[in-house]
């Protein structure tokens, strides 16, 4: 991850110093001279520069918040799952309305829906009364969704994607 101390084999190098000011380019056994005489490590931060930049700091307390920013940054993420709500083609309004409070309830919890019809036998001829079972769905849930993928048909199925609106 990062070059401490003997690990830095470049020639010269860019040296900050352990209070953030700019040392100069320097060789890396003047750079690492000078770390050793602060009792603290040299850090290769930038490797791909030309030179390289190298820091004068506590390499184990670097390491830490590291750690703690990272750890904090995993804690703060969210996972985003998709929900799948199936519907069909002949279904009735009380039907509907319970699918949509469903819905509403992933939504509100900050995950996607995948709203699917599958046809069977002859509903396949009719795919056009699918989608509008779908777009009067979709218009049921009040513009609390937005459509990420428009009712189409894949095969027997036909499916729309809805993510939550963003406040």
């Amino acid at each position: 991850m990062y070059s401490v101390n003997e690990q830095i084999r470049d020639r010269e190098v860019r040296v900050i110093g352990s209070d953030g000011e700019m040392i100069g380019v320097m060789s890396s056994f003047d750079a690492l001279r000078l770390a050793e005489e602060a009792d603290l490590d040299l850090v290769k931060i930038s490797p791909n520069a030309v030179p390289p930049v190298c820091k004068i700091m506590d390499y184990s307390k670097f390491k830490y918040e590291q750690a703690k920013r990272d750890k904090e940054n995993r804690r703060n993420q969210t996972v985003v799952e998709i929900k799948e709500i199936r519907l069909s083609m002949t279904i009735d309004v009380g039907d509907i309305a319970v699918k949509t409070k469903q819905c509403l309830k992933f939504l509100e919890a900050g995950n996607k829906v995948k709203v699917t019809i599958r046809m069977k036998g002859r509903e396949n001829s009719r795919a056009y009364q699918c989608i509008q079972v779908m777009q009067d769905f979709f218009e049921g849930l009040g513009g609390k969704a937005v459509q990420d993928k428009k009712p189409t048909a894949e095969g027997r199925n036909i499916i729309m994607m809805l993510s939550p609106v963003k406040n």
